[in-house]
């Protein structure tokens, strides 16, 4: 027993002297490859709401805190922080930024299974993408399918679908488009919310009046009624559409909704204290907090 004494000396002290020389290595490796990092990209980390749901184009707000610092992002790209993260995010740089807004997600469809004409007796993958491969599920060859795409992405489950129409939970919602993304119909858009609740106008058909009343109750004409009333309106290829430039959410905009034919204008997003108030003696059904959009595409506002 008293022979191996030395072997196990021997053995604990290689042990020490090994740790000793992979401590320095290391130690100089660290100083050696050290890559300084800006603060701010640390404080605008700590400023970023931590979702890391990639509505910014990155892979999280790490990658957003980044990119920002170094000019490739701007400070108001974060659509879950909103107009109050970019103050936040432009203090830290020292920079103005010009009024934002949060894009929310809308939905260019109000008609749901009881309103679609011509649906076919679909017996395939119950996804909206498999549905729209195969085509023919029901008359309309722009709206919703209705088979739940939108909601089973959502990583905020700010979505359920009722009656085969989607209908957004908007106190949920932070605005990472990931419904926009994964709709294959690209009916869903991320629009400039100005107020809590926005006027839209919840229809994507393209065709003349006379063939969308063919497949739908509830679909835009492309009349132009509402283009006589408020400049804020136009209609292009058959369909009304909004100018969210031109929109003033303070403006009253009941007569446009009267003039409308078939109806299809709808407020969406969250009720202020303000239209509650309006609102406290009417028996009103809950989709006035969640519901569709227009089919502006948000690069031309």
């Amino acid at each position: 027993m008293l022979e191996m004494i030395p072997l196990l000396l021997l053995a604990a002290g290689t042990m020490v002297l090994l740790a000793i020389g992979f401590g320095l290595v290391l130690g100089w490796a660290n100083v050696r490859f050290h890559v300084e990092q800006d603060p701010r990209v640390d404080a605008i980390n700590q400023a970023l709401p931590g979702a890391n749901c990639g509505g910014c184009g990155l892979a999280g707000c790490g990658a957003f805190a980044e990119a920002v610092v170094e000019g490739t992002a701007k400070p108001d790209g974060c659509p879950v922080g909103g107009a109050d993260v970019a103050a936040r995010l432009a203090e830290i740089l020292g920079i103005e930024v010009n009024q934002s807004f949060p894009y929310r997600p809308v939905i260019h469809c109000a008609a749901d299974c009881d309103s679609r004409l011509g649906l076919a007796d679909y017996a395939g993958e119950r996804t909206c993408f498999a549905a729209n491969v195969i085509g023919g599920v029901q008359g309309c060859t722009y709206g919703c399918l209705g088979f739940g795409d939108c909601a089973t992405s959502c990583p905020f489950d700010a979505i359920t679908v009722v009656n085969g129409l989607p209908r957004i939970d908007y106190a949920r919602c932070t605005g990472c488009g990931a419904c926009e993304r994964a709709c294959p119909r690209h009916i869903i858009n991320m629009v400039p919310f100005k107020a809590s609740r926005m006027l839209v106008i919840a229809c994507s058909n393209k065709d003349m009046g006379k063939l969308v009343r063919n497949v739908c109750k509830v679909g835009c004409l492309g009349c132009k009624a509402c283009t006589r009333i408020s400049d804020a309106f136009r209609v292009e290829n058959n369909i009304a559409q909004l100018d969210y430039d031109k929109y003033d959410p303070d403006a009253d905009f009941t007569p446009v909704i009267d003039k409308c034919p078939m109806k299809g204008m709808l407020f969406v997003g969250r009720p202020s204290p303000k239209d509650l108030q309006a609102v406290k003696d009417q028996d009103l059904p809950a989709v006035i907090m969640d519901q569709f959009e227009t089919t502006v595409d948000k690069t031309q506002w």
